[in-house]
């Protein structure tokens, strides 16, 4: 991978403001502003887009257990100059990046002393700011005690959040790990289950934020010149361009000198970042992580405007960087797993190798090799099934649990992860044995202790060139940059919910339509989707039924953005399953250069366009109970182009069409309840 973060400095805007008691930075385009002031000594800011409030003052500042950076505060100085973000990543929703922002630093001073920056990264439609905390007399260490920072949203602000989960509760007690249903179109004001929420928060901002079908209309693609390229339009959209804009809130940049947190509600409409929980871990560790000073905090991260801002952002990865450099060329690509399908039982030698076979028949580059292989296919079956994946051109993936004294977990192999002398045996034992990639399980929580492990397993991977994929774990913040061979990460209720609930098979869309929106919007997901079984069943006949169609599951593996992705596939889908459905999942790209949102409301519908090379493809679901019915605008596709059209029928029963794009590049499209549509050609 190669990767550049270059700052170029191309204007100095302001040297310095002295005591001015306010500070206005101003994006490139010069529509979304952010206010910096020290009113009673108190560090604030606002955010504002195309004049609209969309932070309304908010605290700023951290307590340690030396000193307090919230008040007695002076803004003595701000930097300011123009920034460039120029990299290329494969494995994130856009692979050629070159975002231009305003970069400052706000000095801000106690009792005559410099005691705290606070960097702001402002582009066009990002906020980002981090704290730098420096030493005081002989004190070159501190304990971070809390943030104040917060994010107060305008009244009438509607929130779309996912409730931490309490600690130890759960699976084998391995919550919290992100793992919750979203609440739509909610009201602010309420903290959750107790405990606050995961990032990413999305929020409706202001008057606009009704749950109002109408409002869910985006402005045309090629209106939001400063923010997005020109691109496709729904024509429902262009027809009715409502002012609604979204708040994003996440964080970025975390690693193990710091925990990760959460968003706890005050009270109305403000929002504080929140520490781990004192349970979490099994109450092993503290929730306060300490620091060497000077010290850098991870990156609070806001995304305002359109949701074409909110889908599209590239901001976790803007401001990060690596952290080591790749040690080899890592392979990105699809594959399959027999757990989603056929569970515990299916982790047998004979089965895995039915899926290396199944693989290789769909072009596949890898098997993910589920919990309990240590004991149910051993070391020396493992070898044996890598040399035969190797034959056949497919690698294996394997499952490891993180435990570990932080939850009850039994699923084995236990102990290898957490322990560095173990850890580092057995990945030598992996690379000698050509597997590809480790999946780690059931962490226990944010804490700077857990976060140091996940870091540690990342660098010591590498170290044995193998790529990572985590599970019942925390949100990737800007993962990606930062850890070369980082695949990914659950964080989020995935596909193994369908195989346990029918609850969950019957809101699959619902779900699905949310997703987009928020959780692989800041980093990838490892949703393990797209099955074309009708039963979640190694039989196909028994089990949770399967409530959305072919052309659905087409349409996730797409929406769903991660550079590995296992899809639940099974082999018996090569005759049961309808030849153009294979077809397309044999084809599919797993990593992209470009993504353009069309249009779609969170929980309700989603249409958008990903493109790979020189080849786009456009996807859309559907979860409400009306048709979508929309006219799209589709200048990627010349006029006279041959596009393949992937639709289902009222009754969701899909087919596959030519359809020749018109003069206008308009296509008209039908999207039924649980239904789903692809166009590529």
């Amino acid at each position: 991978m190669k990767s550049l973060f270059l700052t170029v400095l191309l204007a100095v805007i302001s040297i310095a403001s002295y005591a001015s008691g306010e500070e206005t930075i101003a994006s490139p385009d010069g529509m979304l502003t952010v206010t910096v002031s020290d009113a009673d000594g108190k560090p604030t800011y606002k955010v504002d887009y195309q004049g609209t409030a969309m932070l309304l003052s908010s605290p700023l500042g951290i307590t340690t257990e030396k000193q307090d950076l919230t008040q007695g505060l002076t803004l003595a100085q701000t930097e300011k100059e123009r920034a460039v973000a120029n990299y290329t990543l494969r494995n994130i929703k856009q692979s050629n990046v070159n975002v231009e922002a305003t970069r400052a630093v706000c000095h801000f001073q106690k009792e005559g002393k410099q005691v705290l920056d606070i960097i702001f990264w402002v582009s066009n439609r990002d906020v980002a700011f981090r704290y730098v905390i420096y030493p005081q007399r002989d004190k070159h260490s501190c304990v971070i005690k809390s943030e104040a920072t917060g994010f107060q949203l305008p009244d009438g602000t509607t929130t779309f959040l996912c409730p931490q989960m309490k600690p130890m509760t759960g699976f084998a007690g391995t919550a919290p790990s992100y793992e919750t249903n979203y609440e739509t179109d909610a009201p602010m004001g309420t903290n959750g289950w107790g405990g606050g929420f995961t990032f990413p928060c999305l929020f409706k901002v202001g008057q606009n934020a009704s749950n109002d079908k109408e409002n869910s209309k985006q402005t045309p693609l090629n209106t939001h010149r400063s923010a997005r390229p020109k691109g496709a339009l729904s024509k429902q959209s262009g027809e009715r361009t409502l002012n609604t804009n979204w708040v994003l809130i996440s964080e970025a940049g975390t690693d193990g000198s710091y925990c990760g947190c959460r968003l706890l509600n005050e009270h109305g409409g403000l929002y504080r970042i929140g520490f781990p929980q004192e349970g979490e871990c099994n109450g092993i560790g503290s929730v306060t992580p300490s620091m060497p000073l000077p010290a850098t905090t991870p990156w609070r991260t806001i995304t305002v405007g359109p949701l074409a801002n909110i889908v599209e952002t590239t901001v976790p990865f803007d401001v990060t960087a690596p952290k080591y450099e790749a040690s080899q060329e890592y392979v990105y690509g699809k594959g399959s797993w027999s757990w989603i399908i056929g569970m515990d039982p299916s982790c047998n030698y004979d089965e895995q190798k039915r899926y290396i076979d199944f693989s290789a028949a769909m072009g596949y580059q890898s098997v993910l090799v589920d919990a309990l292989w240590d004991r149910q296919i051993g070391y020396e079956g493992i070898e044996r099934l890598a040399r035969y994946g190797k034959e056949k051109g497919v690698a294996l993936f394997l499952w490891y649990n993180s435990n570990g004294s932080w939850n009850d977990a039994p699923q084995s192999p236990l102990g290898k992860m957490n322990n560095i002398v173990e850890r580092r045996k057995e990945m030598k034992w992996m690379r000698d044995a050509g597997i590809r990639g480790i999946k780690v399980d059931f962490f226990g929580g944010d804490k700077q202790q857990t976060l140091q492990l996940y870091e540690d397993i990342l660098a010591d991977a590498n170290d044995y060139g193998l790529l990572v994929i985590f599970h019942g774990c925390t949100l990737p913040r800007g993962w990606e940059r930062m850890y070369p061979n980082y695949a990914a990460s659950e964080a989020v209720l995935a596909s193994e919910n369908l195989h346990f609930s029918q609850g969950m098979c019957d809101a699959e869309a619902r779900n699905a339509c949310i997703h987009p929106f928020i959780r692989n919007t800041v980093g990838s997901m490892d949703f393990g989707g797209s099955t074309l079984n009708k039963y979640y069943g190694a039989d196909n006949k028994h089990g949770n039924i399967r409530r959305t169609s072919d052309v659905f599951a087409l349409a996730i593996a797409v929406l769903f953005q991660s550079a590995v992705q296992h899809f639940a596939l099974a082999p018996n889908n090569l005759t049961d399953a309808p030849a153009w459905a294979i077809d397309f999942m044999k084809q599919v790209p797993t990593t992209w250069d470009e993504t353009r949102f069309i249009d779609g409301y969170p929980g309700k519908y989603v249409i958008m366009a990903r493109r790979c090379g020189d080849r786009w493809f456009i996807v859309g679901i559907n979860a409400e109970k009306k048709p979508l019915q929309t006219t799209l605008t589709l200048p990627m596709f010349a006029a006279g182009t041959d596009m393949r059209v992937y639709s289902d029928d009222s009754n969701i029963n899909g087919s596959v069409r030519t359809v020749r794009q018109n003069k206008k590049q308009q296509i008209k499209v039908t999207i039924p309840c649980n239904g789903g549509l692809v166009i590529t050609k």
